[in-house]
């Protein structure tokens, strides 16, 4: 079932209305879009505030029902995610993941800046806590019991905001070229023999 999350929104911000606010009318044509009960529908409208609380116990069941469908879908998606991370970037299943890790390093790594060597030694901690979320998400999925998506959601969004932190930890870490230390040279150099000085790092 496809689930309209604009309409859940609305229902979400009708029930988080104050009472007092609330256009009980409104709430009778959000149950009429969810159950199709014409009859129902034209009873409430005969006087919606008087039954106030009749709208508002079935928008809230009706909206944990949406909101379950919603985590659901989350789940499933973020699922497909993290089976691409485990995929195409690291390899979850060594027993030492430095090993590998280890060949991503400058080879001008003891020369950069503190807080640039300090990137690459996070992303193994980074990497390591992966493997961690990791496992316990392969514990999750072999237990006997089915495991419900509001215990894997967690761990699924952990280790997809790890992975992003990585990546990101290493656009900065392969590409930095030293140019904020290059601006100042240049600027200290005669004119006479000024000349564009830019290093490039060599592709692993």
């Amino acid at each position: 079932m496809t689930i309209d999350h604009d309409f859940t929104e609305k229902i979400q911000q009708w029930l988080e209305t104050a009472h007092e606010e609330r256009d009980y009318e409104q709430g009778a044509l959000y149950l009429l879009k969810l159950n199709g009960n014409q009859i129902m529908y034209r009873n409430l409208m005969a006087n919606p505030r008087g039954k106030a609380e009749f709208i508002e116990y079935h928008l809230r069941k009706h909206y944990g029902f949406r909101v379950k469908e919603l985590t659901h879908a989350q789940v499933v998606q973020m699922d497909k995610q993290v089976e691409q991370i485990e995929k195409k970037h690291y390899s979850f299943a060594e027993d030492n993941p430095a090993k590998e890790f280890k060949q991503g390093k400058r080879a001008d790594h003891d020369t950069l800046p503190e807080e640039i060597q300090a990137l690459y030694v996070e992303n193994l901690s980074l990497l390591q806590r992966m493997r961690e979320v990791h496992l316990r998400l392969r514990t999750l999925s072999t237990a006997d019991a089915p495991c419900p998506d509001s215990e894997r959601y967690p761990f699924l969004k952990e280790l997809i905001e790890l992975d992003k932190k990585m990546h990101a930890n290493w656009e900065q870490y392969d590409h930095y070229t030293g140019s904020e230390q290059e601006v100042v040279k240049v600027v200290e150099t005669p004119k006479s023999e000024e000349k564009p000085a830019r290093k490039t790092r060599k592709k692993k």
